[in-house]
């Protein structure tokens, strides 16, 4: 774990691209990827803050963190109860195959795992694969039931493709995929089932009978890295939406270390965004709206200043963004063309699939204008359905102006994405400036 200088990009123009995939090497499943921004917020000065206990009145640097969410800020340069927020949002989860309760089959001779896929992954991308395990599991130990993560970085799993001599109409047809029939993992030889809660037990390093239940998840073993004839592009799985999640951390590293007076620079990880966001942790719940209240109370406020402070406050919903792509360009919009290395992205759509209005415009305009990062703009046709983030959840259940953006990537939602190796950088810029506006 390394506590990245946003200032080293001025030396190394990619510094944030090769940090980033360090990060989501790291970051194999959402509760992975809480654990290494908690690294590395505590690197700096931030203290844990536990939900059930009571949080302290003094200024300081804080996070909390839910299983697979996270909520940082810092109320060093607060000037009262009723200071506004400054917030960038993101989601740690992304799609994959998950393993089911009870995954141990076998069929023709071979040992398989019964999985699920998670979200909306683009299937054919899992195939043929070398996949890893990581996620958390509920272990019963003298003190009570506790959670631990676990991450298998081997190749356990592969989704073997049926030979082309076995499918010939593969090249009219292309791909079909049944998820309940087709994406059973191999893991093994053998005409009996595999043990797979005994195989988790001795990952852990305890009784197979004290393995209660998982939240277990394959991951691409493939290292992240930089591609191109210039390395000038990023290859790695999981950019939707790990890109922001560093991006973010970053940018509420740059702020802590140059606060602006007169706001509370906030960052919000959820998870559950790829499935709804209808989780104790995801955007639909009370999460922000509770942590954020929390700051006002720890603060000496009450709810008139929690309301204050909220009419003030305004969030960047910060997602991955479509670049226009070079071999199907007619599935964008002629007039909002996306390029990658050519600066964050603005996102609107205006049946508020994205939630952002004309002042949260204007808030993100500035912030990339002080940043002196270039700013692109995006609509979706409108013959093609949107999709959305955790941007509108947020702007209705908080009740704070909202703006969503992004950095462009192409292959969203496939198990392996790219993106630019200069726009991690630019991104990191423009949500720092977010956080820390000047007049």
């Amino acid at each position: 774990m390394t506590a990245a200088r946003a200032d080293d990009q001025s030396v190394d123009p990619f510094f944030h691209a090769d940090d980033l995939c360090t990060f989501v090497d790291a970051a194999p499943s959402p509760y992975h990827a809480c654990a290494e921004v908690a690294d590395r917020l505590e690197a700096v000065g931030f203290t844990a803050l536990n939900e059930t206990a009571r949080w302290p009145r003094e200024p300081g640097r804080f996070y909390t963190l839910r299983a697979g969410s996270l909520v940082a800020w810092s109320t060093e340069t607060a000037h009262g109860p009723g200071t506004s927020f400054r917030i960038v949002g993101a989601h740690t989860d992304s799609p994959n195959l998950r393993i089911k309760p009870h995954p141990d089959t076998s069929r023709a001779g071979w040992q398989l795992l019964a999985a699920e896929p998670y979200g909306g992954p683009l299937l054919n991308s899992w195939l043929d694969r070398d996949l890893g395990l990581s996620g958390r599991v509920s272990v019963r130990t003298p003190e009570g039931v506790a959670e631990h993560l676990l991450k298998v970085d081997r190749p356990i799993v592969r989704v073997p493709q049926l030979a082309i001599h076995l499918d010939r109409e593969i090249r009219e047809t292309g791909v079909r995929l049944n998820p309940q029939q087709h994406l059973f993992p191999v893991w093994g030889v053998g005409t009996s089932p595999g043990d797979f809660a005994g195989f988790v037990a001795e990952e852990l390093k305890v009784e197979p009978s004290d393995v209660l239940g998982w939240e277990l998840m394959t991951h691409d073993l493939a290292p992240s890295r930089r591609i191109g004839r210039d390395g000038d592009l990023v290859s790695a799985p999981r950019l939707d939406n790990l890109g922001t999640t560093y991006a973010g951390l970053q940018a509420l590293l740059r702020a802590v270390q140059a606060p602006a007076e007169g706001s509370v620079p906030v960052l919000v990880l959820f998870d559950h965004e790829e499935v709804g966001s209808v989780s104790d942790r995801g955007a639909a719940s009370t999460l922000l709206p509770a942590v954020l209240e929390r700051i006002v109370l720890a603060a000496g406020g009450d709810r008139e200043d929690l309301l204050r402070a909220l009419a003030g406050s305004i969030c960047a919903s910060g997602d991955m963004a479509h670049a226009t792509h070079p071999n199907y360009a007619e599935r964008h919009e002629p007039q909002h063309p996306i390029r990658i290395n050519a600066g964050p992205v603005l996102k609107v759509n205006v049946n508020l699939r994205y939630a952002t209005d004309a002042r949260g415009t204007g808030a993100f305009v500035h912030a990339c204008e002080q940043a002196g990062v270039p700013l692109q703009r995006f609509v979706n046709r409108a013959d093609l359905p949107c999709g959305s983030t955790v941007g509108p959840m947020t702007a209705a259940g908080v009740g704070v102006t909202t703006v969503d953006v992004g950095a462009p990537q192409l292959a969203m939602h496939s198990a392996r994405e790219m993106c630019g190796a200069a726009d991690p950088g630019m991104y990191v810029d423009a949500l720092a400036a977010f956080l820390t506006p000047a007049n």
